[in-house]
């Protein structure tokens, strides 16, 4: 039976929006009308999925205002917003060139028997399930989801429920667009919806927490089906005694404030040698008292609010864990509440060490513990004493120093002298594809050729020639 659910405003605390929630005995009957279509939708091959992805990323740019103030009401935020729809366009582009490349036909004579050709094939999976996160609600709901389009898979998606008001307006560029809504859906609901979606698929792609994650791992397992998971991070910075400070500060700054720290590849702590640990510090501090909040307007700043009311609150643990252990805030503080959102300013903390939360779990604030270290062996033992191994950054005089360094780091991207670079080359080429390592991930990269070929099973036809 369907129910209604009300949605919290992140600037304002009321809440003001409801939807209908997908019934979960509508499931069957969604993955049998998406099952129908998909063989069309893959025998039509893939120069007509392209055309179909660009007639349907047209429809959404003619109703791109309405969709960026959904998502604005979503998130409370501006600038995050508008790259969220301008990254659409870009992701298509660089889809089609890939997918060109993996679906080039190509065959071999088997050297051991040289009678024999093989030829191959690939097979997408018929239906793939999506289940994204709040923190950038339209951006993850595709990000996983286009390349299996582009494969030939038909799709479902369960955005999170905390932000689901731009779901409306994309579902209508959709519908203009029949081939595209014959094969993708989404629907509406909590994470009992999403937990009931497992079961109607051929693979599952999750993007969120750890535990839940490996709820998903699990119920997946259970139906014996793939699970791709992009889960979270605790982001490791090591900054070199060679390294142009400055650089480093606002590098760090950068990486670890944007979307106000709810991002899964921010830098969440910091390791600096005890000699320029002062000067780095206080260059740091300069740097993030720039950042603005974008309060009481959204165009009084850049940073807006914590979007989920309980991160606010685990924020909060974090940093009075940290305090209570003898660490000292420098700038920023505690998550604080005006108007009935929550905002975090910039936060700089120091004298940490790994017997605190702030330094071993997602925090995913705008926060910056910052600890020493006397030789690179040990920063490098502390960036890798970590349960996550999602990505990370080193800051070095030079590249090949940085490199050494990277080398060593038990992530799947680590940056060089900048932060997130991974996020920027999405769907560049095969170099790009990473995993991450640890709890903060399963299964294959959603970056690179491998964003495709994840969503096909591979074939082989074996040819017996006469003679």
């Amino acid at each position: 039976m369907s129910q209604t659910i009300t949605v919290r405003n992140p600037r304002t605390g009321q809440f003001d929006y409801e939807f209908q929630a997908t019934d979960p005995a509508q499931l069957p009957v969604i993955a049998r009308e998406l099952r129908s279509h998909q063989p069309q939708w893959e025998q039509e091959g893939l120069e007509r999925r392209l055309e179909v992805l660009n007639a349907w990323r047209h429809e959404v740019d003619k109703d791109r205002d309405v969709i960026l103030q959904a998502l604005i009401a979503d998130t409370g935020r501006v600038v995050e917003s508008e790259r969220e729809l301008l990254r659409l366009p870009g992701s298509i582009d660089k889809l089609t060139i890939m997918a060109r490349e993996v679906f080039t036909e190509r065959s071999q004579r088997l050297r051991s028997l040289n009678h024999v050709d093989i030829h191959g094939g690939l097979s997408p999976f018929p239906l793939v399930g999506v289940i994204s996160p709040w923190n950038f609600p339209l951006s993850s709901s595709l990000l996983d989801t286009i390349p299996a389009l582009v494969a030939g898979c038909a799709a479902i998606v369960k955005p999170s429920e905390v932000t689901p008001r731009f779901v409306a307006p994309l579902v209508a560029t959709l519908e203009r667009v029949p081939e595209m809504a014959s094969v993708l859906r989404y629907i509406t609901g909590d994470g009992s919806l999403g937990a009931a979606l497992i079961e109607h698929v051929d693979a599952v792609c999750f993007t969120g927490s750890v535990p839940t994650g490996q709820k998903v791992a699990q119920a997946a397992a259970r139906a014996f089906i793939p699970s791709f998971l992009e889960l979270g991070g605790k982001d490791p910075a090591i900054v070199t005694a060679s390294a142009d400070i400055d650089r480093a500060a606002a590098g760090i700054v950068q990486g670890a404030v944007a979307n106000a720290g709810q991002v899964c590849v921010s830098i969440e702590r910091v390791y600096v040698p005890e000699a320029i640990a002062e000067p780095f510090i206080n260059k740091l501090i300069e740097h993030a008292r720039k950042v603005r909040l974008a309060y009481p307007t959204l165009q009084d700043g850049t940073l807006g609010p914590i979007i989920q009311e309980s991160q606010a609150h685990i924020i909060n643990r974090h940093l009075q864990d940290a305090v209570d252990k003898g660490a000292k805030i420098l700038c920023g503080g505690p998550v604080t509440q005006r108007d009935g959102g929550w905002w975090a300013e910039p936060t700089v903390i120091t004298d940490v060490d790994h017997s605190m939360e702030l330094m071993t779990a997602e925090t995913f604030g705008p926060v910056i513990p910052v600890m020493t270290y006397d030789s690179i062996d040990e920063a490098i033992a502390l960036a890798n004493d970590s349960s996550y191994g999602l990505s990370g950054a080193v800051f070095a005089g030079s590249t090949e120093e940085g490199l050494s360094i990277a080398r060593r780091i038990d992530v799947g991207a680590v940056s060089i002298n900048g932060t997130g670079l991974g996020t920027a080359a999405i769907g560049e080429g095969d170099m790009h594809e990473k995993n991450a390592f640890k709890h903060s991930g399963l299964a294959g990269s959603r970056l690179g050729y491998d964003s495709i070929t994840r969503f096909v099973r591979k074939k082989a036809y074996l040819v017996a020639n006469p003679g």
